[in-house]
C-alpha cells in the first residue's frame, strides 16, 4: 500500500513508518518538524520506498501530496497540557483545524484508510478503571479537548462522507525517540535525563498513581492492525492491559527519589479497557513493562541534551496548570 504519515518524524510516527516499511508499504511523511525531528527518520532518508515532505497539516497546498495514498493515517498535532492552556488558539489551529484538512484531503484523494491518533487525555479524570470507550468524555485541558474534537471531525467524515475511518485512543505510550523537549516533559523523558544527570527523581504527589504505560512499537502495530482492517466508525483504546505505578517506575530505574506537589486535573490511574480492539482486531500489546523500561534504559544517551528538571523550574514551568486547573480557581 501506499501510505502516508502525518508527523511521521515524530516520535510515534517514526516508529509507524519503520513497520510500514518493514512491511513492504511505500510511506510518505508530512511534518512540519515543530514537534518532530530529522533525527528520528535520517536511518529511512535514501530509501526509495520512503519520502518526506516538511509541510504544515494546515496548509492547503499539501494536496497533491495524497494522490495515490490508500493509507492516511494522522499523527500529526500539538501535545502537552501547560502550553495548550498558555496557547490554545495554537491547539486549535493544529489539532482541530489541521485535522480537518488533512480530511479533506484524503476525502479528494479518495483514500482507503483514514487512522486518527487520538488521546485517552479525552477521559478526564475516569469514573471507572479498566476506562472502555463507552466512559464519558471530560476533557480537562484545551490539549485534550481539541484531540477530542479532531477525534469528532474523523467520526463524523465516517458518517456523511462514508470516508473509512478509525480513531485509536492512545494511553501513555513510551519508548526511544519519545521527547525530550516541552514545557514539563512526560514522566520517562524526566526520569532518565534525571537518571542520566544523577539527579534525584521528582515524583508527583507519593508516587502511588498508575498509568497504562504503552509501548511505542505495540502502538505502531494497532495502527496497522486498524489499517489492514475493514473496520470503520470505531473507537478503540490502545493501552498496555495493566498499569503500574510511578514508585515502581523509580524502583526500576533505579535512584534517588525527591516529592512534589500533585497536580490538579490529573487521574491518580489511567487504566485502558482493551477488550473491544482485542475482540474487533485480535491486537495485543507484546512489550512488557519491565522489557520496555529496559529499552529506555538502553538509549538513554537520547535524553543528553534533554532539559534537567528540579522541583524549582518544574514549579515555575507549571504556573498556568494550577492556576486554571485547581478547584479554587475553577470555583
Amino acid at each position: 500500500m501506499k501510505a502516508l504519515v502525518t508527523g511521521g518524524a515524530g516520535f510515534i510516527g517514526s516508529h509507524l513508518c519503520d513497520l510500514l516499511l518493514g512491511e513492504g508499504h511505500e510511506v510518505s511523511v508530512i511534518d512540519n518538524l515543530a514537534c518532530g525531528r530529522m533525527k528520528n527518520i535520517k536511518h529511512l532518508v535514501g530509501n526509495i520506498h520512503f519520502s518526506f515532505h516538511n509541510a504544515d497539516i494546515r496548509d492547503r497546498g499539501i494536496m497533491p501530496l495524497f494522490e495515490g495514498i490508500d493509507w492516511v493515517f494522522h499523527l500529526a498535532g500539538l501535545a502537552d497540557i501547560v502550553p495548550s492552556i498558555e496557547q490554545p488558539e495554537d491547539y486549535y489551529s493544529t489539532n482541530v483545524s489541521g485535522t480537518f484538512n488533512i480530511l479533506e484531503c484524503a476525502r479528494e484523494s479518495s483514500a482507503k484508510r483514514f487512522l486518527y491518533a487520538a488521546s485517552s487525555s479525552c477521559y478526564g479524570i475516569p469514573d471507572n478503571y479498566p476506562t472502555a470507550e463507552t466512559s464519558p468524555v471530560k476533557p480537562e485541558y484545551p490539549y485534550a479537548l481539541t484531540k477530542y474534537m479532531g477525534e469528532e471531525l474523523v467520526l463524523h467524515w465516517r458518517q456523511l462522507y462514508k470516508l473509512p475511518a478509525v480513531s485509536l485512543r492512545l494511553f501513555n505510550v513510551y519508548g526511544p525517540r519519545s521527547r525530550t523537549t516541552g514545557a514539563y516533559g512526560a514522566v520517562f523523558g524526566v526520569f532518565l535525563a534525571q537518571k542520566l544527570k544523577g539527579k534525584p527523581f521528582t515524583v508527583v504527589g507519593d508516587g502511588k498513581q498508575t498509568r497504562d504505560f504503552t509501548f511505542v512499537t505495540d502502538v505502531a502495530r494497532a495502527f496497522l492492525a486498524a489499517a489492514q482492517s475493514d473496520v470503520s466508525g470505531e473507537v478503540f483504546n490502545i493501552g498496555s492491559s495493566n498499569h503500574y505505578s510511578v514508585n515502581l517506575l523509580t524502583e526500576l530505574l533505579g535512584g534517588r527519589v525527591e516529592y512534589i506537589p500533585k497536580r490538579p486535573g490529573e487521574p491518580d490511574c489511567t487504566f485502558a479497557d482493551i477488550t473491544k480492539i482485542r475482540k474487533a482486531l485480535g491486537w495485543r500489546p507484546q512489550v512488557s513493562f519491565v522489557d520496555g523500561v529496559n529499552e529506555m534504559v538502553r538509549h538513554i544517551d537520547d535524553w543528553a541534551d534533554a532539559p534537567l528538571w528540579n522541583p524549582e523550574n518544574i514549579s515555575r514551568a507549571t504556573e498556568s496548570w494550577f492556576k486554571y486547573l485547581s478547584d479554587d480557581e475553577k470555583s
